[in-house]
């Protein structure tokens, strides 16, 4: 048997099917973007790549691995940056290469080339697909965290920087000192107010070395927030055979994802964009509306998907989603819990949107792993669950169903489920959280609403709220099955 070659350039001549339009030009690099999972492939860098086919411009990318992942880069490089997205839904699934990416880099081996890019006149958006913990934020006050230990190797060594807040501090002070005009910096993270959120950061790190260079990142870059959303997968070797059979071509590194996808972008650039209009995106004034529903509606019950199905015995979201009596609760949770704290456009209708989720779900060509959505609850419980629990005490409101969400994580962290099977805890407050996990509802909830950098002291303090989520965990001790199947006002 002939074997198969390797995905390259050389050979896109031979993959017209499997390339989105005519009239490719090889684009320079314009953006860098940190953090380059199989998110930012499946989604920023595939609408950077059809606003240059409908529009031009220069805006190549340059990924970088913040965690020294060297197999991810050689893997993309050998390939000359080309990979392709798997998109999987109920009509089939559809291959495409992405040409958009032309080089990879991973921290901390390659900093002298990031440094030389970042410097680059011709790089002016810098964007980010890091998670909440890349932020290096102290939750409470939205500064950087002075205890992290990266941030506080960052400000000991300015010039060798390791952390999200770091390397952007470097590199905006010398496009100042060099009279560069600054690079956008865009969020695409799964964080209320992203953009603010990330200057706020930076700029509370940059003052703490120069606080000249803070008030000129404040005054002179831009941070716009954005929402985005399509789910992705981790690549599974399902991936790799689906890309040999439709290219004939061996692709180590394919992307799965549905076939949705949405990105809401606060239009401001004041060194330029590539037309992301003309690929479906929204620039809007204002994302927090759309940024809301998402963060509460599709990543709150993604959560609480997750967190019980990792008790109950679901491994994927598919599974989940079919079990009846989950379902409805899912369905019970958005309509009665969650949407009636949203403030959306007249044109947004939330429960055909609620309905479009529950569909997306359902999708059983996508295999998304409940373990994988589990990941880093103490980053993500508090903007998904915790912010819409005080919205519903603020208004008088029932919490019942979001409280079991929440109750779900603090009994998962004991790492076992019902049925005795035993689970990894990856989250970067795993070692504390998993420390003291105790048996008894009452003195979990006491231990966990004790972690303030998860559960705000105001929040914690609510006698309600503390009754609830003791409630809530005493129900699950007799299995999540069985708590899911309570019928609910």
């Amino acid at each position: 048997m002939t074997a198969k070659p390797s995905l390259c350039r050389a050979a896109l001549d031979s993959l017209n099917d499997h390339v989105s339009g005519p009239g490719w030009r090889d684009p320079r690099i314009g953006i860098v973007h940190l953090g380059i999972g199989n998110f930012h492939r499946a989604h920023e860098a595939v609408y950077t790549e059809e606003a240059m086919l409908a529009a031009g411009g220069d805006w190549g990318i340059c990924g970088v691995t913040l965690q020294g992942d060297v197999a991810k880069r050689d893997a993309l490089m050998a390939q000359d940056g080309l990979y392709s997205v798997v998109e999987r839904g109920p009509e089939g699934v559809r291959v495409t290469v992405i040409r958009a990416l032309k080089e990879v880099l991973a921290m901390p081996f390659d900093r002298a080339r990031l440094v030389e890019l970042l410097a680059d006149g011709n790089v002016r958006i810098v964007s980010l697909t890091v998670t909440e913990k890349g932020y290096c934020r102290d939750t409470r006050t939205g500064d950087v965290d002075l205890d992290h230990t990266g941030i506080a190797h960052d400000l000991a060594h300015p010039e060798e920087p390791s952390t999200v807040p770091g390397i952007l501090a470097a590199a905006l002070r010398q496009r100042r000192n060099a009279g560069t005009p600054p690079f956008t910096v865009l969020s695409c993270d799964n964080l209320s107010h992203n953009g603010a959120a990330l200057k706020q950061a930076v700029v509370s790190f940059a003052r703490m070395l120069e606080p000249e260079l803070a008030d000129w990142i404040d005054a002179h870059v831009a941070f716009p927030s954005t929402m985005v959303d399509r789910i992705v997968p981790s690549t599974t070797d399902a991936e790799r055979e689906a890309a040999l059979r439709a290219l004939h071509t061996h692709d180590a590194v394919p992307v799965p994802c549905e076939p949705f996808r949405q990105w809401v972008i606060e239009d401001r650039f004041p060194a330029g964009r590539p037309a992301w209009e003309r690929a479906g995106a929204q620039l809007v004034d204002d994302v927090m509306p759309f940024e809301l529903a998402k963060l509460r509606m599709l990543n709150g019950t993604h959560s609480t998907l997750a967190y019980l199905s990792m008790l109950a015995g679901f491994a994927t979201i598919d599974e989940a989603i079919t079990h009846p009596p989950l379902k409805a609760l899912i369905h019970a949770m958005m309509t009665h819990e969650i949407a009636p704290t949203l403030d959306v456009p007249p044109s947004f209708d939330v429960l055909a949107y609620r309905d479009a989720l529950l569909a997306r779900y359902a999708n059983a060509a996508l295999k998304h792993r409940t373990a994988q959505i589990a990941m880093d609850g103490s980053q993500k419980i508090p903007p998904r669950l915790l912010a819409t629990i005080e919205a519903r005490l603020n208004a008088g409101q029932s919490i019942e169903r979001l409280t079991l969400a929440v109750a779900a994580w603090l009994v998962f962290l004991r790492g076992q489920a019902d049925d005795g099977t035993r689970y990894d805890i990856s989250d970067p407050m795993a070692a504390r959280l998993t420390a003291n996990a105790p048996a008894d509802p009452q003195q979990l909830v006491d231990t966990m609403l004790a972690i303030k950098e998860v559960f705000p002291p105001e929040l914690a303090n609510r006698e309600v709220f503390r009754r609830a989520l003791v409630d809530a965990v005493r129900l699950l001790q007799h299995g999540a099955r069985q708590a899911i199947a309570i019928e609910r006002d």
